[in-house]
């Protein structure tokens, strides 16, 4: 060290200077102990003198006091952490083993075997799979020698997009190299598409995907029509060969050439937003091309060397070196068929019949397990929302007021187009009009985001809801002001609700709609929760609680909106202010119908929440579940934390500590009774939930998606019963006195019947 900086007067750091060292010494991961001293320094040079100063250096760091630090005062953080990095093979990028070269050494001209090209291929729709999951491009596809080539050289045609640079147009091509190039061609430009595509929409990077590409371009400016002409150009040469290839080699050249030009083909449909069965036509295409490759997998042979991390080294990154990321032939033909089964499924969303079969459509889509790639939830999206024109062809307006009529104001007066054409100030449609406009604007956010919210990944779903919950509290109180400001203009008059009070009351429709969402906002938060295994198995019995709650909120909630609608329609009829018509009839019978359904799903949730609330606190009081020790917290802090997000919401109103545990422990009940009521209630969800699954898709607003909502009620279904049949198990155990004997085991939701509910399993030891 310079004594110049040495301002504490160490002894140390004179020793270090007497050593002539200016700067710290860096132990790197190539000095392994102090009892093997490293090996002597090569020196070429003849007037450099070699001098061993390994004791000194001990000698001077043995004054250290632990934990003291000496350092330069010129010597930064930023060149420190440099030093650690430098021949660090873990963090240098340009870290070279002994005699290895900076360069991959792997010549791409070589001619190719049929076999080889199929392993190359094979191999990279491995890696373009792995980039599909979230891994980057540095180790998935730019790994590639041929890509690294191809990309290398910036092609702007398609003739320069080659392996080989300044390759003449007219010069022999080897027919392999030919059909590996058209194939990466295709690729590349594949995955150009999807980038653009995916950053066009909302998604979480490092979360969904990584759309950096290191500044190389994916072929962005090639046309699309040459590429796929450059592919079948290929495919006709692998043709004209097949008596030389043997006819099953040629077919396995020949499909994984097509399935890039079908790829290419589903993107450019994807575009149009048009026939949802021609959107569908080309992955339903792929899917028989991907169940051919699969079965032709053997034929390839693999080419290890045309892969290489050293491209990395090249890249415009800030990363150290990272291995190649390559999914096994078996995931990758998982990944595969679920991207394209999905492809094909997402079109349907174009078939629009109303906002709830839509919404209806969109959850249980994006429901799935495993959930949809990114690329498809990105293509929903643009389905969705492209240009603020929801499916390609309807407004925000004609959804909203769809919904308000499904709901809460079927055949109504305010959502009459015909009060728009009224030019009188004075006129109460005027007035009508002018404040449902000032409504939609302020709701139709809020809406929309709801089914942009179930686009995402299932952790940022919950995490938004999470946010969502107070911009809908707030939605709500603009509601009622609009709600009062209306109620002169059609001179409503209240009615007495609930009939046992006397106490006269307003509908409210436009908060009752408000408020309505915000109950299924919170239901599914809470839901999410057991979905993603946030919560303890000891906080499962509070939790479950807490969702049948908010459930017997929503019932009461619905049958208050079929109050005031039945006695609107009536009250109506009588007046003639409506002519009953096929529209207005119909319209009332499709919001009796949703109101129905909506009072018999909450219903059911209930149920099946009361009887594993009551099954978890029997297994609590019994000894069966027994909290991890938290000498940190208490009862009371952690419903504080674990509520926090509902705290802030007026209406329904979180109850408090006391009352939780009132009704969670249920201190009063006898443990026989507490599992008698949860044997009942989980009978009556099962019988409920038999009659939702005899329902059909226009009844239960599943048109295009009835499938994935009836496996969806039929899982709910089998956790009902697996749920009686746990109660029944612990009611045996308990009336026999064999409570010890019984094993409870609490799986993650992934392994249960139904995400959503978490059904332990109990068992009787003999």
């Amino acid at each position: 060290m310079d004594p110049s900086h040495d301002d504490d007067g160490d002894g140390m750091s004179r020793q270090l200077a007497d050593l002539g060292l200016g700067q710290p010494f860096v132990g790197g991961p190539h000095f392994n102990a102090l009892d093997e001293p490293p090996p002597p320094p090569r020196i070429s040079s003849e007037g450099v003198v070699a001098v061993d100063i390994t004791q000194k250096f001990l000698s001077a760091a043995s004054s250290l006091e632990p934990g003291e630090l000496v350092k330069d005062g010129y010597f930064t953080l930023f060149e420190s952490v440099g030093a650690l990095e430098v021949m660090d093979p873990k963090m240098d990028s340009g870290c070279l083993a002994p005699g290895e070269t900076l360069d991959e050494g792997y010549d791409v001209t070589r001619p190719l075997l049929p076999s080889e090209v199929v392993g190359i291929i094979d191999q990279l729709l491995s890696l373009e799979m792995a980039w599909h999951l979230g891994y980057p491009l540095s180790q998935s596809l730019f790994t590639s020698v041929y890509i690294e080539r191809m990309l290398q050289l910036a092609p702007t045609t398609v003739q320069e997009a080659d392996f080989i640079k300044g390759r003449s147009s007219d010069a022999p091509r080897d027919p392999m190299l030919g059909a590996l190039r058209a194939y990466c061609l295709g690729l590349l430009k594949s995955c150009s598409f999807v980038n653009q595509r995916i950053k066009g929409e909302h998604y979480y990077e490092e979360e969904d995907f990584v759309t950096n590409t290191y500044h190389r371009s994916l072929l962005d400016n090639l046309d699309i029509y040459e590429v796929r002409d450059e592919i079948m150009a290929a495919r006709k040469v692998i043709h004209d060969l097949r008596s030389t290839l043997t006819e099953e080699m040629a077919h396995a050249l020949g499909f994984r050439l097509e399935l890039r030009t079908a790829f290419l083909r589903a993107i450019e449909l994807f575009q149009l937003r048009s026939n949802p069965d021609s959107l569908s036509l080309p992955w339903s295409h792929m899917q028989e091309v991907w169940e051919t490759i699969n079965k032709t997998r053997h034929l390839g042979k693999s080419v290890p060397e045309a892969f290489s991390t050293k491209i990395q080294r090249r890249l415009a990154s800030t990363m150290p070196p990272r291995p190649i990321v390559q999914p096994s032939p078996e995931e990758t033909y998982k990944h595969f068929k679920k991207l394209i089964a999905d492809g094909a499924n997402v079109p349907k969303v174009l078939n629009y019949v109303d906002s709830q079969t839509l919404l209806t459509f969109v959850m249980t889509f994006q429901a799935q397990k495993p959930q949809p790639l990114v690329y498809i939830r990105a293509l929903l999206q643009n389905f969705l929302f492209q240009d603020m024109v929801v499916l390609g062809r309807l407004s925000i307006r004609q959804i909203l007021d769809n919904d308000l009529c499904t709901i809460v104001l079927p055949c109504s007066i305010l959502l009459d187009p015909s009060n728009d054409d009224v030019e009188s100030p004075h006129h109460p449609r005027y007035a009508i009009a002018h404040q449902m406009e000032l409504f939609r604007q302020r709701a139709a956010q809020s809406y929309l985001d709801i089914f942009r919210t179930f686009c995402q990944n299932r952790c940022r779903v919950r995490r938004t809801l999470y946010h969502m919950l107070q911009d809908w509290e707030t939605v709500q109180l603009d509601a009622e002001e609009v709600d009062q400001l209306l109620q002169a203009q059609i001179e409503e008059k209240p009615v007495i609700y609930p009939p046992s009070t006397g106490v006269p009351s307003y509908s409210l429709p436009l908060s009752s709609w408000a408020y309505h969402y915000k109950l299924r906002l919170m239901q599914w938060t809470v839901q999410l929760g057991f979905e993603l295994d946030i919560y303890q198995p000891d906080e499962l019995a509070g939790m479950y609680w807490y969702l049948g709650y908010l459930a017997k909120c929503h019932v009461q909630h619905a049958e208050r909106i079929k109050f005031f609608i039945k006695h609107r329609v009536e009250a109506d009829a009588n007046n003639k202010i409506n002519n009953i018509n096929n529209k207005t009839a119909a319209q009332y019978t499709r919001c009796k119908s949703y109101l129905y359904l909506t009072v018999l799903e909450a219903a059911i949730t209930t149920e099946l929440a009361e009887a594993l609330t009551n099954l978890y606190a029997a297994l609590s009081r019994l000894g069966l579940i027994v909290p991890p020790p938290r000498p940190y917290s208490t009862d009371a802090l952690r419903y504080e934390v674990r509520m926090k997000p509902f705290a802030p919401i007026g209406l329904p109103e979180l109850p408090s500590f006391e009352v939780f545990r009132r009704h969670v422990t249920q201190p009063n009940t006898p443990t026989a009774e507490l599992l008698e009521t949860a044997a009942k209630a989980a009978a009556d969800a099962k019988g409920g939930l038999e009659a939702v699954a005899k329902m059909g898709e226009s009844e239960a607003f599943a048109v295009g998606c009835h499938d994935r909502w009836l496996r969806s009620i039929k899982d709910w279904t089998k956790a009902a019963i697996a749920a009686g049949v746990a109660i029944g198990t612990v009611k045996r155990a308990v009336a026999n006195g064999r409570v010890k004997g019984l094993k409870v085991e609490v799986q993650p939701s992934e392994k249960g019947y139904h995400p959503w509910w978490v059904v332990p399993k109990v068992k009787e030891q003999r």
